[in-house]
């Protein structure tokens, strides 16, 4: 990320020279006015962001290729192309347990056959290796997932994702849109491509905090304008797609996942954690299916 230095809106004052003795002092008028740029920091600025524009050229390029691709996948074996062009990307961070060669062809099996055949990883078997996921490393309660929880939550994940794909500067892996199963409406379906699934975990994982706003929304939560929680008339989750859009302003919490896994590594160790992330990945993508 470039950083570009940002000023303060100026605040001017306008006193009041000879006021009437019996009015009572009007105080300093306050004028905001924009941001000020002298021509050189203008030029930096212009200069900067055709940097990280040409910087991420190839990311952003690379993610056109895969979307298109995750749109039009016409054999397994182009499943197979846009998974491990995925797997390879992501590997450049970190290991992903299905991103193994012998996982790959499972996914790629999996995602055609959601575009295929219409054969989409059902949402309640998503929640429910999650929630044994939550059971197994011992995370509080809080951490399980309601079927309705997770469709708002994916349904805001594919959201954020059209939003950011708007935008030249923000489109990336993470970002791509054609991963989501939508059914005939445009709306998002009820279950999910192999992908997306996987994303979906990977983000419940990382970013839990999400699931609580997830949580109010479909309980219909909404913020008073003073912090407080009140329940709302409106419904907030439709089938298929979200049918209202009132902001929830949940208060923030503590992410009950990386202290359970941490406890978990601690006292099973690292083989045994693997091998349970294996065993939740057979029952995500059952072998032979």
């Amino acid at each position: 990320m470039i950083a570009i230095p940002l000023f303060a809106l100026l605040l001017i004052g306008t006193s009041q020279d000879s006021p009437a003795p019996t009015s009572t002092p009007t105080p300093p008028e306050t004028v905001k006015t924009a941001p000020r740029f002298t021509p050189e920091q203008e030029e930096q600025i212009k200069q900067k962001m055709e940097q990280a524009r040409l910087s991420r050229e190839p990311e952003i390029k690379e993610a056109e290729r895969l979307n298109e691709l995750a749109a039009n996948l016409r054999s397994e074996a182009d499943a197979r192309k846009l998974v491990d062009a995925v797997a390879e990307q992501l590997t450049h961070h970190r290991h992903l347990f299905w991103a193994g060669q012998k996982y790959r062809h499972r996914v790629a099996h999996a995602e055609f056959a959601a575009v295929s055949d219409s054969a989409l990883i059902p949402e309640e078997r998503i929640a429910e290796v999650w929630n044994e996921y939550v059971r197994e490393i011992d995370a509080p309660d809080e951490a399980l997932i309601t079927v309705a929880e997770l469709h708002n939550f994916r349904a805001m994940d594919l959201r954020s994702s059209l939003h950011n794909w708007d935008r030249d500067m923000t489109r990336s892996l993470w970002s791509m849109p054609n991963i989501y199963a939508v059914d005939s409406t445009g709306g998002l379906a009820e279950g999910c491509r192999a992908l997306e699934s996987l994303k979906t975990i990977n983000n419940l994982h990382e970013q839990f905090a999400r699931v609580h706003a997830a949580r109010h929304r479909v309980q219909g939560y909404v913020s008073d304008g003073d912090g407080a929680q009140k329940k709302s008339a409106a419904t907030v989750i439709g089938r298929g797609r979200l049918v209202a859009s009132t902001p929830v302003h949940a208060p923030a919490y503590a992410d009950p996942i990386r202290p359970a896994v941490a406890r978990y590594l601690q006292e099973h160790g690292q083989h045994e954690y693997d091998q349970l992330v294996g065993l939740l990945f057979d029952e995500l993508l059952p072998p032979g299916q």
